[in-house]
Formats: C-alpha cells, structure tokens, sequence
C-alpha cells in the first residue's frame, strides 16, 4: 500500500536494457511512484528483444502493468544497437525466458496519446531510450505537449559515450531529440555527467545480493554482466543511467539541476548527437535563447542507492 504522500504518476519510456530494468523495478517498487505503464522503444537493442526484457521484468516482480511496443527505427537513420554494452539479448546475464504476459495490441505512441488525454495534466513521463515514441506521439497529437507534468530525459552530457560528442540516447535518434527538446514540455535531462555518479559498486551489489529474493537474485544476475562489460572500460561498475530519472521524480533531493539552455545537433559530421549545453551563457554575441532544460548535476550517491535497494527489497 502507497503511504500518504504525493504520488507521482509515471509513463517509462525506454529500451530494456539492464540500466531499463533497474529504473522499471524502482518505479515499480518506490511507494512515491504510481508506474501507470512501460512503453518500448528500439535501441540497446532491436524492439522485440527490449519489449521481451520489459515482459520478463513484470513476470519476475508479479506486476500487472501494462508494456506496449513501439517503434522500431529511428525516425530518419537506420537502427543502431548496443550489443557491445548489453549484449545480443539486451539483458544478457539474466536467466531469460518467454514471458507469460503479452504486450498491448496498441502501439506504444497511442498508449501515450491516450493516457496523457484522459488525464488531468498529472502524468509525467520519464524517456530512458532513443525519443523516437515521444517524438512521433508529439507530431501525431500536439496537444499531449500541454498535458505532460514534466519529461524526465536520459541523455545527453557534455561528453558522449558512442561517439566523443554524443551520448547514445541522443545519438540514436537526434532528429526525435530535436523534436523533444523544442518542445515546450518542462524537461529534466539526466545526461552523463550526472549519471556516471550513479555507479553500481562492489559494496552496493553485496547489498543487493543480501536482500536474498527472486528478484535480487534476478538484478544481481543481469548487474554481474553489465558490471565487468563496465569494468573492462576502466569504470569501477556500471552507471545504471536510466534509473536516474525516476529516483528524480520519487525524491527532488536525490541530484542538483541548473537551469540551461540545450540544443541539438543533428547536422555535424563529428558532433551529430550532441546535447549542446550553454553552461556559462556565451553566445558569441548573439542574442541569448532562453534555458529550457533543468539539467542534472550532482547525485547523492548514498540517497539514489538506498532508493534502489528500498524497491527491490520491496518487490520480493
């Protein structure tokens, strides 16, 4: 049962993947968070395997929460996977299997449309993968812009993780991002340099691995491959980056944010991708934009933790 506090009712949009499933179980598990559904979106890997991931998640944790399946592609460039970072299922290190439940015979931009519509301007949305759902759900219906509380992003930083400019989300469909970052929903962008912070230590997994249930059993299985795919690239474990965003609209305190004015490349030859921040408001004389993004700055590292393991302990 939800305490009596502020419940903050939550659409996931995002590519499951393992830092995915580590902000769905925390949205599923936090008593501040009313997750209303998952939408899937391609990206760390190809939109059957991280709409299975999404299904096996609410399997594991016993959730009747809706997933929907979105898109495919990118709006303009072909699709670009992570197999690299997550391997070929998108959860590698996880004991998969064929999920009972089945996703929506609706696509994922119509479960937004829909949701967001019959709603009082209450629901947020936090966008974890490539923004190609948002985007496209946006140019369908443009009145959803005024009915979204707030869209928390993942992605972006002022350095980049696939090429050196651009972090992946952004990177894997900048002219969505375009779209989104125009837009004038209130935006939060939880980008590298904040979530780089959120790393999943050797300390925090025995933690975990304490809790001793399915679903820790589940995480600690999926983290062992995500953590020494992170170590090999000289980190001391994984940054569970999507997970960011929803520990933000759980608790405020949780990072700092400034308020910034962010662009998006999507013409640059070595910059295409790029979240181009204006940290110290010079503009080479032109007349300044306006911020429209409250960027993510530092995390407390000890607050974001217990978050995390509060909700797994939580979800049996």
């Amino acid at each position: 049962m939800k305490e009596n506090r502020i419940i903050e009712k939550m659409i996931y949009d995002g590519d499951p993947g393992h830092d995915d499933v580590m902000a769905i179980l925390l949205a599923a598990g936090n008593p501040g968070i009313e997750l209303l559904g998952v939408t899937t979106v391609a990206g760390n890997a190809p939109l059957e395997m991280t709409t299975r991931n999404a299904l096996i998640t609410m399997d594991i944790i016993g959730a009747d929460i809706p997933v929907a399946a979105g898109c495919s592609t990118p709006l303009v460039k072909p699709l670009y996977t992570a197999p690299f970072v997550h391997g070929e299922s998108g959860l590698d290190g996880a004991k998969l299997f064929e999920p009972k439940r089945k996703p929506l015979d609706k696509h994922a931009c119509d479960f937004i449309i829909d949701t967001l519509m019959e709603s009082d301007g209450d629901i947020s949305i936090v966008a974890a993968g490539p923004l190609t759902n948002v985007a496209l759900a946006l140019r369908r219906e443009p009145e959803i812009a005024s009915r979204i509380k707030q869209l928390v992003i993942m992605g972006g930083g002022r350095f980049g993780n696939i090429t050196p400019a651009a972090e992946f989300n952004i990177w894997s469909d900048a002219e969505a991002a375009r779209i989104v970052f125009e837009s004038d929903i209130p935006k939060v962008m939880c980008g590298l340099d904040l979530t780089y912070q959120a790393v999943a230590v050797p300390e925090i997994m025995e933690r975990i691995r304490a809790i001793g249930s399915r679903v820790s059993e589940f995480v600690c299985d999926f983290m062992t491959f995500y953590n020494n795919n992170s170590r090999r690239a000289g980190k001391n474990g994984a940054p569970v980056n999507d997970a960011c965003c929803v520990a933000y609209l759980a608790d405020k305190n949780v990072f700092t944010t400034r308020h910034l004015r962010v662009d998006i490349e999507t013409k640059g030859e070595f910059s295409y991708g790029m979240t181009c921040i204006d940290f110290f408001r010079m503009n080479s004389g032109k007349p300044l934009l306006e911020p429209n993004v409250y960027v993510g700055d530092k995390l407390n590292f000890e607050l974001f933790w217990n978050m995390m393991i509060s909700a797994i302990a939580s979800l049996g």
